[in-house]
């Protein structure tokens, strides 16, 4: 026949964990991708500030 619905439950709850890690290991990603751009343009802010006043 097939899977006992309690088989079917834990592979679809297999499933969804192993999606959401993915998703969460993009996220932190993109995450750790915007600090280093706030900081580029941080510094970036910070040089042309610098230069305005000299």
């Amino acid at each position: 026949m097939g899977m006992s619905v309690a088989g079917e439950a834990a592979e679809n709850r297999d499933e969804e964990m192993v999606r959401l890690q993915a998703e969460l290991g993009r996220l932190r990603k993109a995450g750790k991708e915007r600090e280093l751009e706030r900081e580029i343009l941080r510094r970036a802010a910070q040089y042309f500030a610098k230069e305005m006043r000299a």
